[in-house]
């Protein structure tokens, strides 16, 4: 017992005797010299370089002006971790020591760093491993335990066959194998907008461009990937032909699902913005076009998605690939003592006055609005109505439900009347007679 209590005694005077050394004033004195110089220094550029309120990158890559809002917040992390490295020089040459300027260093590095995740990185997975892993490693590094930490992690493995796996290969797996998920991820949505931003490339061709661009990019991180791991591309190759024929009865849909949606981008049958109706009757506008499947928007709110095989093995209905023009028809029925030449009159007149429908001069004769008989019902004549108009009739568009409202007003407003089912009954052989069950014996 005596022994420890005196090794205490010992230690806890040598901390006693470095907090009142000259060399750990000194140290102390650099360090807070550092941060006040950082606070000018970044106060300085923080007036001087102050974002504009809009500014756009060419190329489509939209505004700039926030992510230099956020960066001009970085001045300070930034100085104060710049002016901390060069405290370590000066205590060095001055004082001979650096724990306490080093200590310094180690906790400007990690407050740079977390003001950056913050900042920049939204999603909340990366920002905890950066907080877990990268900031303890930021430390290692600064105060040079890095290297014994890492010898000791790569000294714990196992070996299976030719490919050796330890905990350092796991570990840094873990750290830039979720830095390449989000950079990745990044990048392709940045990418995917730039292409398809062009001017000069058609609609298909974009999205030919971006699909092209979305493998290469997956080829190239799981390459990364697979060199972070330790897996030499020899050894993957022998792999690839062992699994390659399991992976070709196994992942054949979704090869097939690919391969289709590089057909369909080439022979150009459909392209985004496109109103598509399947063969089951589902119908709604192509939004998207991924690698596996189609993304119909329907009307009502709902997506369907729709695997790429399907538009090469069974038949649809592209509405608007084309011509954006359509043709509707209206029925309804009006009754038999009706001046029918004066009544198409009146609902030409009615059915051109929407705005939406084509009329006019300008318009072919074949897409003039028009009305016509289209059959004699029980009650009244029922009459078939033509119309053209841009676009499909749904959502925005309900052209038929305003021109069956416009045509009822205007019959209103004609005293036409529109016939309900009537039936007209003639007695043969003597008047009508009520009877029931007490005239059975007359």
């Amino acid at each position: 017992m005596e022994p420890l209590l005196q090794r205490l005694n010992q230690a806890g005077a040598a901390v006693a005797d470095w907090f009142t050394s000259p060399q750990f004033y000194g140290q102390a004195a650099i360090v807070v010299g550092a941060w006040l110089l950082a606070i000018v220094v970044a106060g300085a550029l923080r007036g001087r370089l102050k974002p504009p309120q809009k500014l756009e990158i060419p190329g489509g890559l939209g505004d700039a002006a926030p992510s230099l809002a956020k960066a001009r917040t970085l001045l300070f992390p930034a100085t104060l971790a710049l002016f901390m490295g060069a405290a370590v020089e000066v205590s060095q040459s001055l004082a001979g020591q650096i724990g306490v300027a080093r200590l310094a260093l180690g906790l400007s590095v990690v407050y740079f760093i977390h003001a950056f995740i913050t900042g920049f990185i939204g999603n909340r997975l990366i920002v905890r491993l950066v907080n877990l892993i990268g900031v303890p490693i930021a430390l290692l590094h600064v105060f040079g335990w890095l290297d014994d930490v890492t010898a000791y992690l790569d000294g714990v493995s196992i070996s299976v066959g030719n490919i050796r796996f330890s905990l350092y290969v796991l570990a840094r797996t873990v750290i830039f194998g979720a830095i390449l998920f989000w950079f990745g991820r990044i990048s392709n949505s940045t990418g995917k907008r730039v292409i398809r931003s062009q001017p000069d490339l058609d609609s298909r061709t974009r999205e030919i461009v971006a699909k092209l661009f979305e493998i290469a990019l997956f080829v190239v991180f799981f390459l990364l990937l697979l060199q972070i791991m330790g897996i030499s591309l020899t050894t993957l190759a022998v792999f690839g032909g062992a699994v390659g024929v399991g992976l070709g009865f196994g992942l054949q849909q979704i090869a097939s699902n690919f391969i289709s949606g590089i057909i369909i981008l080439l022979d150009k049958s459909i392209t985004i913005g496109d109103f598509i109706e399947l063969e089951d009757g589902r119908s709604g506008r192509l939004r998207e076009l991924s690698m596996r499947s189609a993304t119909l928007e329907t009307y009502d709110g709902k997506d369907i998605m729709v695997p790429n095989e399907t538009f090469i093995t069974s038949s649809f209905t592209n509405w608007t690939h084309y011509n954006e023009k359509q043709r509707y028809s209206l029925n309804f029925s009006v009754a038999y003592k009706t001046d029918l030449p004066a009544l198409f009159d009146i609902v030409r007149e009615v059915v051109a006055s929407h705005p939406k429908v084509l009329s006019g001069d300008a318009v072919p004769a074949a897409e003039q609005p028009d009305a016509e008989i289209d059959s004699f019902g029980d009650s009244g004549v029922n009459i078939l109505v033509e119309f053209w108009m841009e676009g499909v009739d749904d959502g925005e568009n309900r052209v038929g439900a305003d021109l069956l409202l416009m045509i009822w007003m205007a019959l209103k407003q004609h005293d036409i009347e529109m016939p309900f089912p009537q039936r007209e009954v003639a007695i043969v052989g003597g008047a009508a007679r009520a009877g029931g069950p007490g005239d059975a014996g007359n």
